[in-house]
């Protein structure tokens, strides 16, 4: 299952309203390291599909890039209730990943 594309304004207004926990990926179009993180993202979500990832071209969010002050891509921002709580630039394995997700997702 492919990582699910949010513009801005949906994502704005998901984070205005409690939602648990939720993870973004942003990246960019021409990015080779993004395009890598992406299909090691997609393995983690088929893995598990109770993980949900949305995605967003940071070149189209310049209101959340401001504000959470995302320096690079690609990033993985977990949130929690609309909130960042975890940006993850490095994608390091598929099995990082994982770990990392079922973390966010799993722990009370």
């Amino acid at each position: 299952m492919p990582l699910l594309e949010v513009n801005e304004q949906e994502l704005i207004r998901r984070t205005h309203t409690p939602s648990g926990r939720e993870a973004v990926f942003f990246y960019t179009a021409l990015c080779g390291t993004c395009q890598l993180g992406e299909r090691m993202l997609d393995i983690v979500q088929a893995a598990d599909p109770s993980i949900q990832i949305s995605k967003i071209n940071i070149n189209y969010a310049p209101v959340l890039r401001e504000q959470w002050r995302i320096s690079s891509v690609p990033c993985l921002v977990l949130l929690e209730d609309g909130e960042p709580v975890q940006f993850e630039y490095a994608m390091q394995s598929v099995d990082h990943l994982y770990k990392l997700l079922q973390q966010h997702f799993l722990t009370p």
